[in-house]
């Protein structure tokens, strides 16, 4: 009996020890969905809606990925939560994935999440007639920031740089609130402080609709959640393209969805969205493109590293295939 009784021990202590080396070894290849969530960040913005659509509509859950989102206003605060390891990834303009990459924090892109045409710009007070006029003024925007790239654009445009101005720091929706408090000349901001502030105390100068394809909003994930959760990432697409394709069917209930997620009014919602294209899983696959044929978004990247290097805003100059990667939209 004790011999059958250490025969049977001995059975179950070879089974308990292979299934913990499977499990070791599933946890070391990164081959499998964690159970643990990608954490991503962003700040409140109409362009990021449907980050929120994906999840209240169960996209993520049905592919098997948990998604926890946050939302932090300021850049150097998300910035900070990438680099400190308390957050996966983060939604955020290209020029800004560009920085990060730049800056020491590994970023690639996987997805693109709308084109702004009109829903950024600069607002000005209503003696202000043009660019040039802006010299000498007090101009908010957030430092290293898109709002910084638009505002240096703007200024070249005009013949300015920004020693021409006097820059005060804030983020974007400070900028804008700071605007129509009449505390600044002008301020780089987005919607719907752009339609905010041009009510209360000035007027709109300029939109992306004057500088068309200088800002796409993106999603990216840290290199090394890349390399260890690869079948999170590829579900987290999957379940974005499936959120948009809802969202061509069902606009308005996932209007209402997206709005309630950024905690903003349906209806300021659906003005601010005309001041963007959000992409489509098809849009994606365009402007990714594939490895033999890269996309435009490919370009896109490089005219942002090339912008902010002669800025001498980085010291470090990215490669646009290290900061963009395609294959978890391709391989859908």
């Amino acid at each position: 009996m004790k011999k059958w009784l250490m025969i049977v021990c001995s059975v179950m202590l070879l089974i308990a020890l292979t299934a913990c080396g499977k499990e070791e070894a599933s946890k070391n290849t990164g081959s499998e969905k964690s159970a643990q969530p990608l954490k991503v960040t962003l700040p409140t913005w109409t362009g990021y809606g449907p980050l929120f659509l994906a999840k209240e509509k169960g996209f993520f859950e049905k592919n098997g990925v948990n998604v926890e989102l946050s939302i932090i206003e300021g850049l150097g605060e998300r910035k900070q939560a990438l680099a400190g390891g308390k957050i996966d990834g983060m939604a955020t303009a290209l020029d800004v994935q560009v920085t990060l990459a730049a800056s020491d924090i590994p970023v690639q892109v996987v997805w693109l999440l709308d084109d702004s045409y009109g829903g950024d710009g600069i607002l000005v007070k209503n003696d202000i007639q043009d660019v040039k006029d802006l010299k000498g003024k007090q101009v908010a925007f957030e430092v290293g920031s898109t709002s910084h790239m638009l505002a240096l654009t703007a200024l070249k445009q005009g013949g300015l740089t920004e020693n021409d101005i006097e820059v005060v720091q804030m983020s974007a929706g400070d900028a804008g609130a700071a605007f129509a408090a009449g505390k600044v000349d002008a301020a780089v901001t987005w919607e719907p402080w752009l339609t905010k502030g041009a009510e209360a105390n000035g007027k709109v100068l300029l939109t992306t609709k004057d500088l068309p394809g200088i800002i796409v909003d993106t999603i990216s994930f840290k290199e090394d959640v890349i390399k260890n959760r690869p079948d999170d990432v590829k579900a987290f697409v999957k379940a974005m393209g499936e959120a948009m394709d809802f969202w061509k069917e069902n606009k308005k209930e996932a209007n209402e969805m997206m709005a309630k997620g950024l905690n903003i009014d349906v209806a300021e919602f659906e003005a601010t969205e005309t001041g963007l294209k959000f992409m489509t899983k098809e849009d994606n696959e365009k402007l990714f493109g594939s490895e033999s044929n890269k996309g435009s978004i490919y370009q896109s990247t490089e005219s942002a590293i090339k912008f902010y290097k002669e800025q001498k805003l980085i010291d470090k100059e990215p490669k646009a295939e290290d900061v963009i990667n395609g294959s978890f939209v391709s391989n859908q």
